[in-house]
């Protein structure tokens, strides 16, 4: 378990220039458990372990009428405040309907245009004056590092609560990256977990913040191999791969996609990030025509391995793949709902409860 630093003690500046496995211990609590849930490297294996068998055993009570009750009774005295200032429509969902789960009172802020930045106020006031009203803040932003900032600064108020990021700029989505994790897990538990498998990444590699934040947390598996595929414009960062080589983790880049189809234990498939181009219509002059998965692929593609993405998807896989049993993706969007539930009733405390209603009444 690692020491636990406090936000408080620490200026913003100091703070904001430490690397990101430095920020890792400002953002627990005293018990070890996530207080912010801010980027991929501040969970580790043991960590996603729990959060994993904790998802499954709040799946598996959600099935019964009684568990329903015991769930949706956790956080009955909470509010929780979704703050999209990013369209968004399945991660916003799915946080909503894990909130419900676990009894949450809710509300959101979907449209800044509405609310007081259209008078000039900062979004940090703004975000800070929606901490008075709630208990929790979850927040997906355009802007890289808002979730940090808020996060600092809600730490060095009177009544500090905890900032959930779901989806900074272009930097992370941890979230995100736990319901690939929770997903990758369940689909090799009957093959020896997910250990030793290979990954193969495809599509806008650069600027997906879904493929950034899930490359790192696969370093926590042992033997994990990673290929990229996409074309030299799109290509992983070199801030990722740096960091792929400090754990050891084995990794090739390629621009032959349908080559690689064959090795791979899981396919993770990415549409074109074109909202970040720098000037409209950028991404549209480059050849994505070997950048899809056919439904001819699934011929090369072996019967054990997995295709996903995070969705929404464009023409990145064809319709004719989506009956596959080896198609994840739609089983991938609901697992967001559980493994987020997961996280926020560790975030306040309730995972060992559930666990002890767990293994009382379906063990």
């Amino acid at each position: 378990m690692m020491k636990r630093k406090h936000l408080d003690e620490i200026s913003w500046e100091d703070f904001n220039n430490l690397s990101l496995e430095e920020k890792a211990p400002y953002l627990v609590q005293a018990n070890g458990r996530p207080f912010h849930t801010l980027f991929a490297q501040q969970f580790d294996r043991e960590q996603l372990d729990r959060l994993c068998d904790l998802a499954t055993r709040i799946r598996r009570i959600s099935k019964h009428r009684e568990g329903v009750k015991f769930l949706g009774d956790l956080l009955c005295h909470k509010r929780a405040m979704l703050y999209f200032s990013q369209p968004s429509s399945r991660t916003f969902l799915s946080f909503y309907a894990a909130c419900q789960i676990l009894g949450f009172r809710i509300a959101e802020v979907r449209d800044p245009s509405i609310s007081s930045e259209m008078k000039g106020e900062s979004r940090e006031d703004s975000i800070r004056t929606f901490s008075s009203y709630f208990d929790m803040i979850i927040m997906r932003s355009p802007l890289q590092g808002l979730a940090e900032k808020m996060a600092w600064l809600l730490s060095n108020t009177n009544r500090p609560l905890p900032i959930i990021n779901a989806g900074s700029g272009k930097d992370q989505h941890p979230t995100q990256a736990l319901l690939d994790i929770y997903t990758l897990v369940l689909s090799f538990e009957k093959r020896g977990g997910l250990a030793n498998k290979h990954i193969l990444f495809c599509g806008d590699l650069a600027r997906g913040r879904t493929v950034r934040s899930l490359a790192l947390l696969l370093t926590n598996y042992s033997n994990i191999s990673m290929t990229f595929a996409a074309p030299d414009q799109l290509q992983i960062g070199k801030d990722i791969l740096e960091q792929l080589d400090n754990a050891g983790v084995k990794y090739e880049l390629t621009s032959n996609f349908k080559d690689a189809i064959p090795q791979a234990d899981a396919v993770y498939m990415t549409r074109i990030q074109d909202e970040w181009d720098t000037k409209p219509g950028e991404s549209s002059h480059i050849d994505l025509t070997q950048y899809s998965f056919t439904g001819d692929d699934l011929k090369r593609l072996p019967m054990y391995s997995i295709i996903m993405h995070p969705l929404p998807r464009r023409t990145e896989i064809d319709t004719a793949c989506d009956n596959d049993p080896r198609a994840m993706y739609w089983r991938q969007m609901r697992n967001g709902m559980w493994i987020r539930s997961a996280l926020i009733a560790t975030n306040f405390g309730r995972d060992d409860e559930i666990t002890q209603y767990y293994m009382k009444n379906l063990k």
